[in-house]
Order: structure tokens, then C-alpha cells, then sequence
């Protein structure tokens, strides 16, 4: 794929803004987190005209505040949804094995069998993991990619996971799912292969009212407000999506995750699966990354009253998630050793249960009276079929000339068979730039040549590289510091870490000719 085909930059966002209005696309689409971006790469990559808005930037909503895991539907297979455990699984595979291995790798987790859980527990949560195994298996993942679960000895699982409290301790369930680098990555990855195939990728455009065929969007840069004029429109607006057409009913649910030190939790080498008392089929999830932090998650509370752009955790969700934790801990983590939290909001359909938790994860296309078709509910994992099922509705119901879904097998930008990390350590490229941009980390380690300053960190002691956020802005469609430290890298989720990189971030922009703030940004 050629890069300069995929960049996305200020330039680019200005020049195609601005031939917007004289032409007719084929299809808008609004929202660009993960579905929206799918959906602007399915429908571009059947031959279709693409324009993709979003009011704030990349992955700016729920699809940054996700467990960063790829699940292969586990949970839903339990709860007696077959169809999502199938798809999560289907879904997963594809991820792993030809749209971004470069991005999602198998993750072990050990389910602790401490006093608390009985045998009659263990041998059911067993017996799910064998069924999740037999879901890779109809999905066609080989074992090679995800391998299987067993039981372990109490001293192997706390080999895995050293914080374990050895009292009473039987040993551990060991089981795998799939794990993004970063989701907030993958929506960018998204982005730029949809760029590639000719869509145009807008951050920073509002949608003020949607039509079947037009749309009036806002410059939310200079305030410029413009009519577009489009064959199909998808609104893929996530938890905001029921404001901006009528009908659509939601019932969100908020995700509530701990930033913890790895250091502090023995540095493990396998996440946790960690029952929650009282419940058959909910886990607290301890997910460590290659970055010395671990998250802890998840809630799932109802969510009532507006929206916000960026929701809060509350002090109640981080002292249950502090309580479930410590319950099978040596040591338990304490408030003040949470160095960060972060929450987001689920798009559910309200289908009426007692409990956002018992919503379906299934996702539903509803076309609207207007004629605008909205794609919301399901999740992460699941981003492509619900791209899939949207451009499909629209192409039937606008009788498009578009060829068919080619995304199951489409290589995102930096994806590769199996990138080869051996080679790219021969060429002296860092190991963390394989792990987060596959075949285009030479492309990122080369910009040092320029300034030998962006192979260092961004701050001593963090491992995010400057040429990490001089790419974001070249090549990623950063337009200001937020853009580069709280999506195209997440150095934001630890509020002292973000106050650290923020001077060097602002320089980057700068330098760019851009001058920008928290708040917005501007082409000087």
C-alpha cells in the first residue's frame, strides 16, 4: 500500500474539505470510531465514494476506552447468545490472521481457583473455556495463533501472575483470548486504509442535521457550516447516535477501567480472569501491557441522563474494582496506587432487560423514516460485520454500484502475513514500533534521521518514542497535542504522564504549522 496514498495530515483534511460541497458521494458517513471507520473502508474498498466525519478526531469516543482485548465470545456463548459468540469468534480470527496481526496477538489469562471458588465453579468456568476452544475451532484460528486452555498448578499460576495470594490457592484455569496493541490504533489504521481506497477521512466536522440524501455539517476548526449532498448516509455515531435522527432508542452502559503499575502487581506475565461475587458470568479483567501498565476492568452500569464527551469513572465503580481485585491478592492495590481510570459508554439498543449487563451485544441496521441508516449496539471485536451489514443496506436500498465486501481478508496499513521482527530488528528498528505499526516501523524510525532528538523518548522514563508523535502528525491525521497523547498514543491515560509530555507534544505541533490547544486546533 502506498503511503502517501494512506497519510492523513492537515493539508489533506483542508483540500478535500473544501471540494466537498460542489460534488455528490455515495455514501457519509458519521462517526469515525471503530465502526464508523469501518464503514468508511468497507464501502470505499467496493468502489464507492466516501467522505468520513467526525465532530473531535479518530477513536475519540467508546472506541478508546475498550479492555483493548479482541474477544472470541465466551461470555456471550454462556449467556445463551450462540450468534455473537460465532461471529466474535469468526471476527477474531479474521483480525488475527489477515486484517491486523499486527496489531492483535494472543493474550493468556489465569482464572485463580482460590477458597472462594468452588469446584463445582471451576469445573463450569472449565468447561466453558473447552467451549470457547471449540469456537476457535469453528472459526478456522489455528492453534498457532491461539492456543488452547489447561489447568495449571498453584505454582505455575502464580508464575503467571506473581501478586496471587498463595494461601488456599488450587492452581489456575489457563485460557487465551485476542489483544489489541491499542484500540485506538486500530480505528487509526482503519482510517488511513479507508484514505487509501480513496475515502475522505474529515475530523473536526460536525453533523448539525442528517438527511436521506444531504447532510449539513460545521468546520468545527473556523465555524464554516456546508451542505453535502450524498446517495447514502450512515449514521455510526455510537452512544450519539440516537441525537442525530429520530427513533433510535439506547440505553448506554458505562465500562469503568484501573491504570495500575505492572511493577506493583509483580510484573505478570498473564492477565487475571477474576470472578466477581455473586455473579455466574462476570469477571474483573487484569490485562497487562507492553508498556508497564496494567488495566483492571471492567463495570457495566446503566448510564442515564446527556452524554459527555468524555466520561468519568466514579469513586464507587473504582473502589468495587479496588475490592474484587484485592480479593485474590496478596497485597491489595490501594486508591492511591491507581495512577489512572478511565470509563466508556456502551451503545446498546434498549431492549428492555432489567440490567444494561444482560443487554444483547448484538448489533442492529435501522433505517430510519428520513432514509439515513444507523448502525449501533454490538462491539469492538464485531466492528467489521456491522461495516458489512451497513454498506449492504445501503447499497440495496440505494441500488449503489458497488462490488462486493472485501473486507474479511483486507490487509490494514502496516499489516503483513506475519510481519517478520526479526528482520526489522536487523534494521535496527525498534522493537515497540514493530509491535504498533508493522511494516511501516522503518518508515516511523527513519524520521529520527532528521531530528536525532525523536529517537528518544518523549519524556524519560515513558517508552513512547518522539517520532511516535512527529508520525501521528504527518501520516496519522493529528491536528493537536490531545490528538497526539490521548489517541495516537495513550500516554493520556496517566494524568502525571500526560502533564510530563505535554510541552514536547506541543512543540511537535508547532513545528508542524499547526497551532493548536486542548480545545481545538487551527492551521496557522
Amino acid at each position: 500500500m502506498n503511503p502517501a496514498s494512506s497519510s492523513l495530515n492537515a493539508e489533506r483534511r483542508a483540500r478535500e474539505l473544501a471540494a466537498l460541497p460542489g460534488e455528490t458521494v455515495d455514501v457519509l458517513v458519521v462517526g469515525l470510531g471503530v465502526t464508523g471507520a469501518g464503514v468508511a473502508l468497507d464501502a470505499a474498498s467496493r468502489g464507492l465514494s466516501v467522505a468520513a466525519i467526525d465532530a473531535h478526531d479518530l477513536a475519540f469516543g467508546t472506541s478508546r476506552w475498550s479492555s483493548k482485548l479482541v474477544h472470541g465470545g465466551l461470555r456471550y456463548l454462556a449467556s445463551g447468545h450462540l450468534d455473537v459468540a460465532r461471529e466474535s469468534a469468526a471476527e477474531r480470527g479474521a483480525l488475527m490472521a489477515h486484517i491486523a496481526p499486527h496489531l492483535v496477538r494472543a493474550a493468556p489469562f489465569v482464572l485463580p481457583l482460590t477458597p472462594t471458588v468452588s469446584r463445582s465453579q471451576a469445573l463450569l468456568a472449565g468447561a466453558g473455556f473447552a467451549a470457547g476452544d471449540a469456537l476457535r475451532l469453528a472459526a478456522g484460528t489455528p492453534r498457532a495463533l491461539l492456543p488452547g486452555p489447561r489447568r495449571l498448578s498453584a505454582d505455575r499460576a502464580r508464575l503467571l501472575a506473581p501478586a496471587l495470594r498463595a494461601d488456599g490457592l488450587r492452581g489456575g484455569l489457563l485460557s487465551w483470548d485476542g489483544r489489541l496493541t491499542d484500540d485506538a490504533r486500530l480505528v487509526t489504521a482503519l482510517a488511513r486504509t479507508a484514505a487509501a481506497h480513496g475515502a475522505r477521512v474529515l475530523t473536526r466536522v460536525r453533523a448539525l442535521w442528517l438527511g436521506g440524501e444531504c447532510a449539513l455539517l460545521r468546520d468545527e476548526l473556523t465555524g464554516h457550516e456546508l451542505r453535502v449532498r450524498a446517495r447514502a448516509v450512515v449514521n455510526a455515531a455510537g452512544v450519539w447516535a440516537g441525537g442525530l435522527v429520530e427513533g433510535v432508542r439506547l440505553r448506554p452502559s458505562r465500562g469503568t477501567h484501573l491504570v495500575l503499575r505492572s511493577q506493583d502487581l509483580g510484573n505478570p506475565r498473564a492477565g487475571l480472569h477474576v470472578p466477581i461475587p455473586g455473579e455466574t458470568n462476570r469477571f474483573v479483567l487484569v490485562i497487562p501491557q507492553e508498556d508497564g501498565r496494567t488495566y483492571v476492568g471492567l463495570t457495566d452500569e446503566p448510564a442515564d441522563g446527556p452524554i459527555p464527551d468524555v466520561p468519568q469513572p466514579t469513586e464507587s465503580e473504582i473502589g468495587f474494582l479496588l475490592d474484587v481485585l484485592g480479593g485474590v491478592l496478596e497485597a491489595p492495590p490501594r486508591r492511591a496506587d491507581v495512577i489512572g481510570a478511565y470509563a466508556g459508554l456502551r451503545p446498546l439498543l434498549d431492549d428492555g432487560h432489567g440490567r444494561t449487563a444482560d443487554i444483547s451485544r448484538r448489533h442492529a441496521v435501522l433505517t430510519g423514516r428520513n432514509g439515513v441508516v444507523t448502525v449501533v449496539g454490538g462491539k469492538l471485536t464485531t466492528y467489521r460485520r456491522m461495516a458489512q451489514d451497513a454498506v449492504d443496506a445501503v447499497v440495496a436500498a440505494r441500488d449503489l454500484p458497488a462490488g462486493p465486501c472485501r473486507t474479511a481478508r483486507l490487509p490494514l496499513v502496516g499489516a503483513a502475513p506475519r510481519p517478520e521482527p526479526a528482520a526489522l530488528a536487523a534494521a535496527d528498528v525498534p522493537a515497540r514500533l514493530v509491535r504498533r505499526y508493522g511494516t511501516e516501523a522503518p518508515a516511523v524510525a527513519a524520521l529520527a534521521r532528521e531530528d536525532e532528538s525523536l529517537a528518544e523518548p518523549v519524556v524519560p522514563g515513558l517508552p513512547v518514542l518522539g517520532v511516535e508523535l512527529a508520525w501521528g502528525l504527518r501520516h496519522e491525521g493529528a491536528l493537536d497535542a490531545a490528538d497526539l497523547l490521548d489517541r495516537r498514543t495513550r500516554i493520556g491515560l496517566v494524568p502525571a504522564d500526560r502533564e510530563a509530555a505535554l510541552p514536547a507534544a506541543r512543540r511537535l505541533v508547532a513545528a508542524a504549522g499547526l497551532r493548536g490547544d486542548e480545545s481545538g486546533t487551527h492551521i496557522a
